[in-house]
């Protein structure tokens, strides 16, 4: 270990972007011997691929109905059976990862940076500033995800679009509640008093400083709570507020599913194990990442 912090030293001192090279590259090496968080990284990296090249995996039109094959158990036809309405579930499975890596790209590249940037904000200027970001924070952790996305959505009307928003405006505080932490630890650092000696402003002191350095936590917490986020999409799609049928989602197909649970058990089982399936990945590649990028939270 200490060869390889001295060999990282010596590049960051001849070229800084040799040294990036290098913390990446044992940053993956790290991250590769962490066997759960490689399983998560190859579930999330199938789901990518099944949502690509979704029309040549799927064997049937997912929105195709067949009235003479409703309710079909598994079968070489149909590798996981129909629904109701005679549908292929093998293919609305498959066309369904389109939405939910749809949800997951669009939701955290909202509440990603508007987190970061909100706490890092209120946490480096501190003062009336950190008092109102914070305190408007508050509000919304007051209540449960699911609870306030409902609310947001019966304003804003049924429909993955407004689902989304739902979604986004209840996932950012917890972000920016993590970034503030790690501002206020930043900001009474030795070399943040240097720039400002430096005439440094504090817009570029937050956007070239403080918020590189909060980052990795914010990645690692990003990544985690995307299982909250495939949940809540599933939980709103389950209660008829998300993708309007006949659009393969999987919260709505478990929801029909629950309808035939006694003899028809797969239409359930099938999409609540995928909805499972995604949001424990998510989970342990965010175990893997904090090892990595945060090893102070390493124990043992």
């Amino acid at each position: 270990m200490i060869g390889v912090r001295q060999w990282l030293r010596a590049a960051e001192a001849a070229s800084p972007t040799q040294a990036l090279a290098q913390r990446v590259y044992f940053g993956w090496l790290e991250f590769k011997s962490h066997r759960l968080a490689m399983v998560g990284l190859s579930v999330l990296a199938a789901l990518v691929l099944m949502a690509a090249f979704a029309p040549w995996i799927a064997t049937h039109d997912p929105l195709a109905q067949d009235l003479m094959f409703r309710l079909a158990g598994p079968s070489r036809e149909h590798w996981l059976g129909t629904d109701e309405l005679g549908r292929d579930l093998f293919s609305r499975i498959v066309y369904g990862s389109r939405t939910t890596l749809y949800i997951m790209t669009v939701v955290a590249s909202m509440i990603g940076p508007a987190g970061l940037l909100i706490g890092t904000v209120a946490g480096f200027l501190g003062g009336r500033v950190d008092a109102l970001l914070m305190r408007i924070t508050d509000v919304f952790l007051a209540f449960p995800g699911l609870v306030l996305a409902l609310a947001f959505v019966a304003v804003l009307g049924p429909g993955l679009e407004n689902a989304l928003i739902a979604i986004a405006l209840t996932g950012w505080p917890g972000i920016a509640r993590l970034a503030r932490a790690e501002t206020l630890t930043l900001r009474s650092r030795d070399f943040i008093h240097v720039i400002r000696l430096q005439g440094g402003s504090q817009l570029r002191i937050i956007l070239r400083h403080i918020i590189p350095l909060c980052l990795p936590s914010v990645i690692v917490r990003l990544t985690l709570g995307m299982s909250g986020i495939i949940l809540t999409a599933a939980g709103l799609g389950f209660l008829g507020l998300g993708a309007r049928p006949p659009a393969p989602e999987w919260g709505s197909m478990l929801s029909t599913g629950r309808r035939f649970m006694l003899d028809h058990w797969w239409l359930a089982a099938i999409p609540g194990t995928a909805i499972l399936l995604v949001s424990l990945a998510c989970n342990l590649l965010g175990d893997g990442l904090r090892d990595v990028l945060d090893p102070r939270s390493k124990t043992g």
